[in-house]
Formats: structure tokens, C-alpha cells, sequence
């Protein structure tokens, strides 16, 4: 009498090719898995030929503020500079007192600014750290920070402000809800001057794109002037952004 074949031991699982894909299965998702981290941490960089999805354009280019920018620029007028006679940077009271709390506008831009900012009972920090995003540099003492004024006092007289009330020149000098106050090394700030983007920008080359970008938004917030050099040297930052 033939014997008949014995049906296979569930225990040993299912049949051998089954097993199999689902090995493979795993391993490409893990593979898959490992490439995306890689990619993320900018360890790899992942291009895919003319059937797959394009590479994404880099933050910089894509980026809405330096789109919006694009369109401020157009709306800011183009003139020569009315460097009128006069100018004294106390028509431009600076630094109130009492902004938030105690404190004046120089301080609130160090607490805003700064990491772990501890102050005393006059506002004053008394320890912390900056970085400097003109030129990257870190500091640890606030006497080493300026607060520069991205349109700088004078750039403004320049541009238009030689006409404001002294009211309108102290709020454009206080201004702490646009990029017009940052906090930057005294070497740096000392270094720009009253110079515009045609005749100055940070050392720190990465920057270049957040600096027109903040100069434009402050131009463009209080009706400021750009004459044509100033105007040339922001377009030509914006089109490597």
C-alpha cells in the first residue's frame, strides 16, 4: 500500500516562498526607513531621475518671507537721497524706559535676543549669552552687544524720515514689532555704520538673505526710499536667496 505524504507541521510556518517575501518586505522598509533618517540629518541627499519626484528647491529660494520681500520691493520708491541738513541722532529719541515692565528698549531686545538672559532688579542682564548672527560670534558679556538699528537713524533721515515729527522718529528708532532692532557684536554694528546694503552687509555671508529680508520688511513698514544702487544691491542679494 503507498504511504501517504505527511501534511506539513503548521508549527514550521507557512510555505517557504511566503516566508521569504515577507523577509524581503521587511528588510526594504527597514532600508527605506534608515535612507529617509539619513536624508533628514543631511547625511545623504536623495535625487530621483526624470520618472520620480523632483528634489525640493532649498529653503532659502522657496521661502514666503523672501517672496514677500520680492513684492515689498517693488512697492518701495526709488529715489536719490534727500540728505538733508540738520540731522542729530537726538532727533530720534532712542531706548525708551519702562517698555515691558522696567525695562527699556535696549534691554527687552537683549532678554529677547539672548539664551538663559538673567537680569538684576534695574533690567540690566547680568549674565546669559548672544550670538551675533552678523558675523556668528558668541558672547557672554551683554557690554559686548550693540543693538543695531537695521535701518540705521541716519539711513532713515536719508530716506525719508528728515520729514516725520519727532514722535514718528522715536517710534521708528523703538520699533520692536518689525526686524528693525537686532542685537549684534559692537565690532560688527560699529563696522556697518549708516551704510546701506550697496555699500555694507555682515561678514557672515549666510546671513545675507535674513539681512535684506529685514530691510526691506523695515523700509517698506515706514515708507522709506531706496535710491537705485541700494535698490540694485538688494535685488542681486534676493536673486542667491
Amino acid at each position: 500500500m503507498a504511504q501517504k505524504s505527511s501534511p506539513r507541521n503548521p508549527a514550521r510556518g507557512g510555505k517557504p516562498s511566503s516566508r521569504l517575501t515577507a523577509i524581503i518586505s521587511t528588510v526594504v522598509g527597514v532600508l527605506v526607513l534608515a535612507a529617509f533618517v539619513l536624508q533628514q540629518l543631511g547625511v545623504i541627499d536623495l535625487e530621483f531621475g526624470e520618472s520620480g519626484t523632483e528634489p525640493q528647491s532649498s529653503p532659502e529660494s522657496s521661502s514666503s518671507d523672501v517672496d514677500q520681500a520680492r513684492q515689498r520691493l517693488e512697492e518701495i520708491r526709488v529715489e536719490e537721497e534727500n540728505d538733508s541738513p540738520g540731522y542729530d541722532r537726538a532727533l530720534f529719541p532712542h531706548w525708551d524706559s519702562g517698555v515691558q515692565d522696567n525695562c527699556s528698549t535696549r534691554q527687552v531686545v537683549l532678554l529677547r535676543d539672548g539664551e538663559d538672559v538673567q537680569t538684576n532688579d534695574k533690567c540690566q542682564p547680568v549674565s546669559g549669552s548672544w550670538h551675533s548672527p552678523y558675523d556668528g560670534e558668541t558672547f557672554t558679556d551683554a557690554q559686548d552687544i550693540d543693538i543695531d538699528h537695521m535701518v540705521a537713524l541716519k539711513e532713515g533721515w536719508r530716506s525719508g524720515a528728515h520729514a516725520w515729527s519727532t514722535e514718528e522718529r522715536q517710534e521708528f528708532a523703538n520699533d520692536l514689532d518689525s526686524s528693525q532692532l537686532w542685537a549684534v557684536s559692537a565690532s560688527t554694528n560699529r563696522a556697518k555704520g549708516d551704510a546701506d546694503p550697496a555699500n555694507w552687509l555682515p561678514p557672515l555671508e549666510s546671513s545675507h538673505c535674513d539681512y535684506v529680508v529685514s530691510w526691506i520688511e523695515v523700509k517698506h513698514k515706514w515708507d522709506l526710499t531706496a535710491d537705485p544702487e541700494e535698490e540694485t544691491a538688494l535685488r542681486e542679494v534676493l536673486d542667491g536667496c
